[in-house]
């Protein structure tokens, strides 16, 4: 098997391994996908399967400037446009839910404070129609109104499927809602929601079988990104929590279970692997030979690849042809319009 190997992925027959990792654009002007998200999309839609941008379940849960939603009819039609456009050219997507939480501010929800697993702030700046200001700080999600938040998951999986969307990616990874419940720096909870790693999982697993009640196991991924530290995450014991959250996923025959490798030290991929069983996606810094090797083993049954398919549209083209790859113009990667998001160039003929 090699990168161009078919490949079924839960309810999905694909016609190669390569995978279009999620990557936040602020490119959607109101939270509703457009007409210029539907043309970028449906650019890169050689990939076997395409992931979207995160994208917010809940309004609660919105924390960058101009990133799509998933929880109101506008944003259904929205969604519906890039969804016939990505199948029109014969591609599959997926796409991805993530609720910012504490990495958020008020502006942006309509002068609401984020919530998180604790009241604890990130530290750092975020950027806001206003400038930079820092993270507005969290209030703790009450117990009582964390299975509502965890429904939302559910939720918008049901619209995605309504919009024509393939399935969902729940985002665990990178900091947000639920990789602030797994953290114990930033979950410091004493109730069932907080402690033990079985407690610290079970947001992320709760809205991980919101979205398999509402559309199937088939249609569902979990993307993770063990031992990263990205937005100020930090578990002493990210090896044991990570393996407990890879067997508990894996009861659950999920699509795939998509890994982010920030190589934190340990060997992330063989602990993953030896947990999860399942359709594993792996994901940083891959290049042909490395993909194919992982492929071959049997470490990885895909091969996520992120900026290089920022710039080459026709990336699985290019990867099996040997051809170079365009240079990603950096300073176009968040907002803007066409330039630099659905301008590059593709192969000739």
């Amino acid at each position: 098997m090699s990168l161009f190997s078919p490949v079924t992925l839960g309810a999905l027959n694909l016609p190669n391994r390569v995978v279009m990792a999620p990557m936040t654009r602020n490119r959607t002007p109101g939270q509703t996908p457009n007409a210029l998200n539907a043309e970028y999309y449906a650019q890169r839609a050689t990939a076997g399967l395409i992931v979207t941008e995160g994208t917010t379940p809940d309004a609660s849960g919105r924390g960058y400037i101009d990133i799509p939603g998933l929880y109101n009819h506008a944003q259904v039609e929205g969604w519906r446009q890039v969804a016939s456009a990505v199948h029109a050219k014969g591609g599959h997507v997926f796409v991805q839910l993530m609720h910012t939480g504490r990495i958020s501010h008020p502006d942006f929800l309509d002068g609401a404070q984020p919530v998180s697993a604790s009241a604890i702030a990130a530290p750092g700046e975020i950027y806001t129609h206003a400038g930079m200001k820092p993270h507005g700080k969290p209030r703790a999600l009450e117990a009582s109104e964390i299975p509502a938040l965890i429904a939302t998951y559910g939720r918008a999986a049901t619209l995605a499927r309504e919009a024509g969307l393939d399935g969902v990616e729940v985002h665990g990874a990178n900091g947000y809602l639920p990789g602030q419940f797994l953290a114990p720096n930033v979950n410091q909870r004493s109730d069932a929601w907080g402690g033990t790693v079985e407690n610290r999982a079970r947001f992320l697993l709760g809205a991980v079988d919101s979205a398999v009640a509402a559309i199937g196991a088939g249609r569902v991924g979990v993307r993770l990104s063990p031992g990263g530290v990205f937005n100020d995450i930090h578990d002493p014991d990210a090896p044991a929590t990570y393996a407990y959250v890879a067997a508990e996923l894996a009861k659950r025959n999920l699509a795939y279970l998509h890994i982010f490798n920030t190589s934190p030290g340990f060997d992330v991929p063989a602990l993953i692997r030896a947990h999860y069983k399942g359709t594993l996606i792996l994901n940083g810094g891959y290049d042909r030979a490395r993909a194919d090797a992982d492929i071959a083993s049997g470490l990885a049954d895909l091969v996520a690849f992120g900026v290089p398919f920022l710039a080459n549209p026709d990336l699985p083209a290019r990867l099996a042809t040997g051809a170079a790859l365009n240079t990603p113009d950096k300073d176009s990667f968040y907002g803007g319009g066409a330039k630099g998001y659905t301008d590059y160039p593709v192969l000739a003929g």
